[in-house]
């Protein structure tokens, strides 16, 4: 397999394809032109309208600015350029999976955030004598979140933590660096937060 090819296909592993999106904003179009082709068909053969008149609508929507009042006019429009704004976005921004690259010796590998965070969690319990339960692991596209809660009087080392996480990460070859955060929270935190 070649260089691009592979590219390729991670790329397409690690992204979310933005067909649903896609298929639903094309459906909505359909589904209103289906709708603006009956009801001038409808005119057309003198009979009544389903909801309205296109003569009517284009009447009321002509008369609109003078008609409705100005909060409406202002609500109506920030709501249509949230819906835009939002199809902008969609459009350019990439769709992330949770997802990372991992070099498997010359070859690639896709692993799930879930199985990294699972992995990391498990080698961290296990070197600093804490319970699997204890240590939550959140990966994100470009962190690490480290949360160990020790049992009253147990000392965790911080920095200890630390470099576990940054030598497994190390260790699995991710293709993209991620920053490691490692959180201690002790016993009466928990408490004051209950």
């Amino acid at each position: 397999m070649t260089t691009p090819v592979l590219r390729r296909v991670v790329r397409r592993e690690t992204h979310s394809p933005r067909s649903v999106a896609f298929a639903v904003v094309v459906l909505v179009a359909i589904i209103l032109a289906l709708y603006v082709a009956v009801e001038l068909v409808l005119a057309l053969a003198a009979q009544p309208a389903l909801l309205v008149r296109p003569v009517a609508a284009l009447e009321w929507l002509a008369g609109l600015p003078g008609n409705a009042p100005v909060a409406a006019g202002v609500a109506g429009g920030l709501v249509v350029a949230a819906i835009g704004l939002w199809l902008v976005v969609l459009a350019v921004a990439p769709g992330r999976l949770s997802k990372h690259e991992v070099d498997a010796g010359g070859r690639v590998a896709v692993i799930d955030n879930g199985v990294l965070a699972a992995a990391l969690a498990q080698r961290v319990s296990d070197e600093i004598g804490v319970a699997r339960d204890r240590v939550t692991v959140g990966v994100a596209h470009r962190s690490v979140d480290v949360t160990v809660r020790p049992g009253a009087g147990i000392p965790v080392d911080k920095t200890q933590v630390t470099s576990l996480a940054d030598a497994e990460i190390a260790a699995l070859k991710l293709a993209r660096p991620v920053r490691t955060r490692v959180r201690i929270a002790r016993p009466d935190d928990e408490e004051k937060a209950a």
